[in-house]
């Protein structure tokens, strides 16, 4: 691929934890990708996105990073992160990491010493320590997972975590702070990493004095990453992707001039219903933004934060929103799973990178059933029970195996409970099955490496609810949201189905490649 490969590149996404154990321990490790990497390269991709692997107390699984510069041991070591990237490279196969800049972990040495030095003190200056108002803390600021956005310490004062308490904010305001991620960036560039993926990108700049919360899209967060831009482009061939979950597509374009990052995730065609002029008024909007700003679009159906499409597209309500999961809604799995077939081949057409969450390429549904007592993620416990969180999206891969841990690792009970029907899904029974998930997203990654990635669409005209379009390559897409089959467009060729075609037509909840 080109330098600038992530214009068009499919990254699939790698949730260490719950990918592949190595030791048998039931944690997911570099040993168990280490071992799979011929699996991801026989799928078709171009890269791995790989949440934290940092040391980290795993209060928010692993984005409360203790050390920046470092492998969590549960993973395995720095050598063996050195390691992965070189087999993973012989493969082709590009890696990307987090950094996480917004905030660290209170057991981070940084933190350590600000709470050991005082008010008042440069230690304590690299965070937001603020004296409270009396007993109250200095603002009314709510967390993003719930509950108050300040802690107290116990010298009075109090520090702003914008996620957990386990999770104090950086101070960017200070450049020792900005000193220290451009060095953290460097580090892990000079290893080969190939990208960076930013968690938060759009709240690291504060207005405190602001009453209401003031912390997303501040104008001073896009000097830092022009700073972050120059140092990615010291070197070939690298990029940075940016996490920012807005409404406003202009202000989000701004995070994508020039000498900025090089890509976002886009996360408003993730979050539209399964219906015709939703998906087409995305897609339009998408491109709208990206076209004039010469940045690829990205398209993404799922991640570790969100609810996993064969779940989310057999709801009666088939958006998503972190302020409503629809936890325990009633799921027609059979129509969840023919619609997240057509959306992986519609989101796979269209111009661009796309990324793939792990799992997805199985058909996994979302888990809603683990017992309350073996939950994990901070959403749930901050809630005060009331929002079961992202855990359901994050249970341990079904390898080999009619039961638990399913090939997961040599042993060990995996550290999220699997459902027992997964028997069904392993990679070990979808791989001969033609008709499988597995065999439809490899199907496909290979014939986008050929044939889509980056490049332009021009729109066909179709009948209502049906969206068709063809590629610079000439092949066309056509998805049919209609509850009724409709005919194929011109073609010579059909490449590919989501599901069987009908008497030479296309059913609902369907798409077809064809040339």
């Amino acid at each position: 691929m080109s330098q600038a490969w992530w214009r068009g590149a499919a990254i699939y996404q790698v949730y260490l934890r719950s990918f592949a154990d190595g030791n048998g321990d039931g944690i997911g490790d570099l040993a168990g990708l280490r071992a799979k990497l011929p699996y991801l390269a026989e799928l078709g991709i171009d890269a791995i996105w790989l949440n934290p692997w940092y040391p980290s107390p795993m209060a928010d699984g692993g984005y409360d990073v203790a050390d920046y510069r470092d492998i969590e041991p549960a993973f395995g070591t720095l050598a063996e992160a050195e390691k992965y990237i070189e087999e993973a490279h012989a493969l082709g196969i590009r890696t990307i990491i987090d950094i996480v800049p917004n905030h660290g972990s209170d057991q981070q040495e940084w933190f350590r010493q600000a709470l050991a030095a005082g008010p008042g003190s440069p230690e304590r200056e690299r965070f937001i320590f603020r004296p409270g108002r009396g007993v109250l803390p200095p603002n009314d600021w709510q967390s993003i997972f719930n509950g108050p956005a300040w802690t107290r310490v116990e010298d009075g004062e109090w520090y702003l975590h914008l996620f957990a308490p386990e999770q104090p904010d950086f101070n960017w305001h200070n450049p020792e702070v900005v000193e220290e991620f451009h060095d953290v960036l460097r580090f892990w560039l000079d290893r080969g990493v190939d990208g960076i993926r930013i968690d938060s990108a759009a709240v690291l700049i504060k207005d405190l004095d602001s009453a209401a919360e003031s912390y997303t899209d501040h104008d001073g967060v896009h000097d830092i990453y022009r700073e972050w831009r120059r140092i990615t482009d010291s070197y070939d061939g690298r990029f940075l992707v940016g996490e920012m979950w807005m409404e406003d597509q202009e202000r989000f374009a701004l995070y994508l001039r020039p000498d900025e990052m090089h890509t976002a995730f886009n996360f408003d065609f993730l979050s539209r219903a399964w219906r015709a002029d939703e998906l087409r008024a995305s897609i339009d909007l998408t491109l709208d933004t990206h076209i004039p700003i010469k940045a690829p679009p990205t398209w993404v159906l799922s991640n570790h934060d969100v609810t996993r499409p064969v779940t989310k597209y057999g709801r009666p309500d088939t958006s998503f929103s972190h302020a409503d999961r629809k936890h325990g809604m009633t799921t027609d799995l059979e129509l969840g799973v023919r619609r997240a077939r057509a959306a992986a081949l519609l989101a796979m057409a269209l111009p661009g990178s796309v990324y793939v969450y792990q799992g997805e390429e199985l058909g996994l549904p979302e888990v809603e059933d683990i017992p309350d007592a073996l939950l994990q993620d901070p959403i749930w416990h901050r809630s005060g029970g009331t929002d079961r969180g992202r855990d359901g999206c994050r249970v341990p891969l079904p390898w080999s195996g009619a039961e638990p841990p399913f090939g997961f690792g040599p042993g060990g009970t995996p550290w999220l409970p699997q459902p027992v029907d997964w028997k069904n899904l392993t990679v070990e029974v979808q791989t001969p099955d033609p008709g499988s998930m597995l065999s439809l997203y490899r199907a496909a990654l290979w014939i986008r490496r050929a044939e889509l990635g980056d490049g332009t669409l021009t729109w066909l005209p179709t009948p209502p609810d049906v969206l068709a379009f063809t590629r610079n390559s000439g092949l066309t897409s056509i998805t049919n949201l209609s509850p009724t089959p409709v005919p194929l467009p011109p073609h010579t060729q059909v490449l590919l189905t989501s599901t069987p075609l009908q008497a030479g037509h296309l059913p609902p909840d369907t798409t077809a490649w064809l040339r």
